[in-house]
C-alpha cells in the first residue's frame, strides 16, 4: 500500500476537508490522520473501507489499483469525450448546463433533510439517462462511474469546487447519525438555459425519487440495466438505457422494435 497516505491526503484536499474533520468522521484523533498521511502509521482494512465510504469511492481506487479519470474543465466550446488516457474534457456548454441543472435541483429539493451529496449523484444520473432514453440526445452528458454505492458523476466535485461560495454553499452535518454533505443554492437557475423537455424530465425524476434517502436511492439505482451491465469501477454507457426493464424505462417502444 505504498503512497496510501498521499492518496488519502489528495482525496481529503480535493474535498476541501480538514484533518480534524476527517479524524472525526473516521473516529480517530487529528494527529493520527497526520501520521497516516505522512506514512508514519499503517491503515487497517476496516479504516480503508471507512475512508472509501467517506470519500465516496472504492477501496481499489483509494489504493490507486484503478485510477479515476482526470477531469479537465475547458474554457471554450468543444466536444465532450473520454479519451483512452481517461481524461474527461468538459466543454463550457456542458459546464453551464451542469451548473443550471444542479441549481434547479437544489432550489426545488435541496432543503429536504434527505438530500445530501449521494442522493444528488443519483438524481443527476437518472435525469441524464432518462433524458437520453427518451430523446436520444444528452442533457448534461456527465460521465458516471459504477461503484458499490451506485452511479457517481465524475465531474461533480470539480464543478462544485468552482461554484462554492459563489453559487452554492456546502453544509456538513449528519442525517440519522450518518455523515452528510449538503449543498444549498445562492441563486436561482437560469431557466433560459434549459429546454422545456429538459425541465419536464428533471421534474419527473425529482417527483419520483427526491423523497428517497441515500440508501434507498442507491439500492434503486442498482437495479437499473445500465448499472447492472457495467463492471465495477467502469464508466456506465448511455446506450444501455435502451435495454431497460419496464419498471425503469421512460419511453414507449413500438412492439415490433423490441
Amino acid at each position: 500500500m505504498a503512497n496510501i497516505g498521499r492518496r488519502i491526503k489528495d482525496f481529503r484536499e480535493m474535498l476541501k476537508m480538514s484533518q480534524e474533520k476527517l479524524a472525526e468522521m473516521l473516529g480517530v484523533s487529528r494527529p493520527t490522520i497526520s501520521q497516516i498521511e505522512s506514512e508514519d502509521r499503517k491503515v487497517c482494512a476496516d479504516e480503508l473501507k471507512k475512508l472509501a465510504e467517506i470519500f465516496n469511492t472504492s477501496v481499489d481506487t483509494l489504493l490507486n489499483l484503478q485510477r479515476e479519470p482526470q477531469v479537465i474543465i475547458k474554457e471554450s466550446r468543444g466536444t465532450y469525450r473520454t479519451e483512452s488516457s481517461m481524461r474527461i474534457n468538459v466543454p463550457q456548454k456542458n459546464l453551464t448546463i451542469f451548473k443550471e441543472v444542479l441549481l434547479y435541483i437544489l432550489n426545488h429539493v435541496g432543503a429536504k433533510p434527505n438530500i445530501g451529496e449521494t442522493v444528488i449523484y443519483k438524481l443527476l444520473y437518472f435525469i441524464d439517462f432518462d433524458y437520453y432514453e427518451k430523446y436520444e440526445e444528452q442533457l448534461i452528458g456527465a460521465t458516471y462511474m459504477k461503484n458499490r454505492y451506485g452511479p457517481t458523476p465524475l465531474e461533480f466535485r470539480k464543478i462544485v469546487g468552482r461554484m462554492l461560495g459563489k453559487e452554492i454553499i456546502e453544509v456538513k452535518n449528519k442525517y440519522f447519525d450518518y455523515p452528510q454533505t449538503k449543498y444549498l443554492p445562492l441563486r436561482r437557475p437560469d431557466l433560459s438555459m434549459l429546454k422545456g423537455s429538459e425541465i419536464e424530465v428533471i421534474d419527473s425524476v425529482l417527483e419520483k425519487l427526491s423523497d428517497m434517502n441515500a440508501a434507498q436511492i442507491s439500492h434503486y439505482s442498482h437495479n437499473d440495466v445500465p448499472w447492472l451491465t457495467t463492471e465495477e469501477g467502469k464508466v456506465i454507457e448511455y446506450e444501455a438505457v435502451f435495454y431497460r426493464t419496464p419498471a425503469y424505462s421512460v419511453r414507449e417502444y413500438d412492439e415490433d422494435i423490441q
